[in-house]
């Protein structure tokens, strides 16, 4: 038993990638259940439907937690963190409602480890051409969620303006991008501790990968004689070895 679910998360085979990309598509699911339910009142079928993912994502974790050499160091990462605080929303509810927004971190690290890039790499072509985007527009993505997210659990009970995740994005986005409406407000000192929190980041982060997704600081395009990949835009020799190298460009206007 323990030797199939090693091979399942851990090995190179046709059935553990295909079993790591059901986890993939099942966190979607999971991140998609909790913005639609932020629209509806939580009626019984829901709830039963949190337990059946908070089952799932503890069956999850126990594995993985199972099969890790480290266990002190697995508690120790943010991700497991966020798992845990996934599972207590969606299993208690009423304790943790709002916070199973940080299951998308979870996602984040699947999609940066090894086994499954490579396979990305090897299954796409678009993903392998464009792979530096796509990780910038889903580390964007992802920081999206989790500021909205973040915003909706504190603000949705005591914010009249914050009624669901549009309410919460809207005020996100507009924070980040400095455009501040100022028709929704954060309530409360730790409410304007995280506009300050949010317009931080935006100043930082958001705008950086902003930049890689609009205009990539480096291209792929390996090198013949010492495999470098990365180069800069504008690269006439490798950076590791000094061989030319021939980087396609859309020329001048």
């Amino acid at each position: 038993m323990l030797a199939r679910l090693r091979s399942l998360y851990e090995d190179n085979t046709p059935r553990a990638h295909r079993f790591r990309y059901a986890l993939l598509v099942f966190d979607i699911v999971t991140i998609l259940f909790v913005i639609a339910t932020s629209f509806i009142p939580h009626t019984p079928i829901i709830e039963k439907l949190d337990m059946v993912f908070g089952l799932l994502i503890l069956c999850d974790f126990l594995v993985r937690l199972w099969l890790e050499s480290d266990r002190g160091r697995m508690l120790l990462r943010l991700s497991s963190w966020a798992d845990i605080a996934a599972i207590f929303s969606f299993l208690a509810p009423i304790a943790g409602e709002g916070l199973g927004f940080l299951r998308i971190l979870r996602t984040l690290r699947l999609l940066h480890t090894y086994q499954l890039l490579y396979r990305l790499r090897r299954d796409f072509r678009f993903f392998r051409e464009n792979e530096d985007i796509v990780l910038a527009s889903i580390n964007l993505a992802v920081f999206l969620f989790v500021m909205t997210g973040l915003i909706y659990a504190t603000q949705v009970a005591i914010n009249p303006d914050i009624r669901n995740y549009a309410d919460a994005l809207y005020f996100t986005v507009t924070t980040l991008t400095t455009t501040g409406f100022g028709d929704i407000i954060l309530t409360g000192p730790w409410g304007r501790m995280l506009s300050v929190a949010v317009m931080i980041f935006g100043v930082t982060l958001f705008l950086r990968l902003l930049q890689v997704i609009v205009r990539p600081v480096k291209v792929r395009q390996e090198c013949g004689t010492c495999g470098l990949v990365l180069h800069d835009a504008d690269a006439v020799h490798c950076k590791h070895c000094g061989e030319t190298i021939h980087i396609k460009t859309e020329g001048t206007v």
